[in-house]
């Protein structure tokens, strides 16, 4: 018989309020935190309502949320050139994304933003998740991503132009039950012939996209490399921007205004360059990502000089940035780029949820149980992600 309750004692807790001492009591039924404190175990011990209670010796551990990476791309697999996955079938597709799914969730990230697929591919992923078909994190899809006639990743996206257009396209993704949309507002590494930084939507168009979302309350995100196609997003009302390679001092300034959250996706630009055109990745890519990453620094420094809100993504599948391992590099990169330990976990748990708009990132009473039992500290390890003792999400366990 499963038990009604899951209770996790003589521990330590980690996440973006700090490292403290608590037990931590879990409704399985409803997936939720309903009591952390020195004395959350006697509660739970003392609570007339029936139902059976699994305690978990957590002493000598740190329980900690589990990591949200809010770019990945479930039908990707880290191969070196990403434009082959266009030749596969759609089969093909899913039964890579079912094994990405649970490599995911194996190595701690509990919730994944999927920013790019065919059809419904990442949509249907993330609903037998919820169904338990398949074993993984929470899934927020986009569906297909909206891009202008030929542009970057236009050969798995839904090409749109003028702001009629990309409307429509908008809420063709919404019907089929996207949770967040995705554009690109300029060229990509990965696309043959696209100019990495050169803006694709239009301002308008941009504009376009977010109205039609923001009608649902459903969130935006936008590809961009370059300055003026970040801007462009950014005064269009797009809530985060990924990549955001070319970021200079005044456009880092104009997103901390405005509150857009930057997604750095500092392993895909890692993985591209430090195994290159030996590796098989098309010697086009390696040359942009050369030059991206060169910028790119420089984009650190200027976003943590502005206050940018950070929050934690991979791009997943992208050459030799495999699922399962893309967040616990990203977790050591961000800290390399100038967080502290700390605030990289907050930028993957609490931040992610924020952009997101789920109540998860926290061990607190109401949050979703998504939980890490961890031999070290995060708040002081960045490497702690590596070692998950055990994974639960929504207070099953997953691994």
């Amino acid at each position: 018989m499963d038990a009604d309750r899951l209770v996790f004692v003589g521990g330590r807790v980690a996440d973006a309020d700090g490292t403290r001492r608590a037990d931590v009591v879990v409704d399985t039924d409803a997936g939720t935190i309903v009591a952390v404190g020195t004395d959350a175990a006697d509660s739970a011990d003392g609570s007339e309502d029936e139902g059976e209670t699994e305690t978990v010796d957590a002493a000598g551990k740190v329980l900690a949320p589990g990591l949200i990476d809010s770019h990945v791309h479930l039908m990707m697999d880290g191969r070196p050139d990403v434009a082959t996955v266009d030749a596969e079938s759609r089969e093909m597709l899913s039964y890579r994304a079912a094994a990405n799914l649970r490599a995911t969730v194996e190595a701690g990230v509990t919730m994944v933003r999927d920013l790019g697929a065919p059809g419904t591919l990442a949509l249907d992923a993330g609903r037998a998740v919820e169904a338990g078909v398949l074993s993984g994190p929470r899934v927020v899809a986009c569906g297909r991503n909206v891009v202008m006639t030929g542009g970057h990743g236009h050969w798995f996206g839904r090409e749109a132009d003028g702001p009629d257009e990309v409307r429509k396209a908008v809420r063709e993704q919404l019907k089929r039950g996207a949770g967040v949309v995705k554009c690109m507002a300029t060229g990509g590494v990965l696309t043959e012939g696209a100019v990495t930084g050169a803006p694709e939507l239009a301002e308008d168009e941009l504009a376009a996209l977010v109205d039609a979302a923001s009608a649902t309350g459903v969130p935006t995100a936008a590809h961009a490399h370059g300055k003026d196609g970040i801007e462009n997003a950014v005064r269009a009302g797009i809530t985060s921007v990924e990549h955001g390679t070319f970021m200079d001092r005044e456009t880092a300034d104009l997103m901390a205004r405005e509150g857009t959250y930057w997604v750095p996706t500092a392993s895909a630009l890692e993985g591209i360059v430090e195994n290159g055109v030996e590796a098989g990745i098309p010697d086009e890519a390696v040359e942009k990502a050369e030059d991206a990453q060169e910028r790119f620094e420089r984009a650190w420094e200027h976003a943590l000089d502005a206050g940018v809100k950070i929050a934690m993504g991979t791009d997943a599948g992208t050459p030799f940035n495999f699922h399962g391992e893309n967040a616990l590099r990203e977790m050591e990169l961000l800290v390399e780029y100038g967080l502290t330990p700390a605030e990289a976990l907050e930028a993957a748990t609490a931040t992610v949820a924020e952009l997101l708009g789920v109540e998860a990132g926290r061990v607190a009473e109401g949050y979703r149980a998504d939980l890490l039992v961890l031999d070290a500290d995060p708040n002081e390890d960045a490497t702690a992600w590596r070692d998950a003792d055990a994974v639960y999400r929504g207070g099953d366990r997953a691994a």
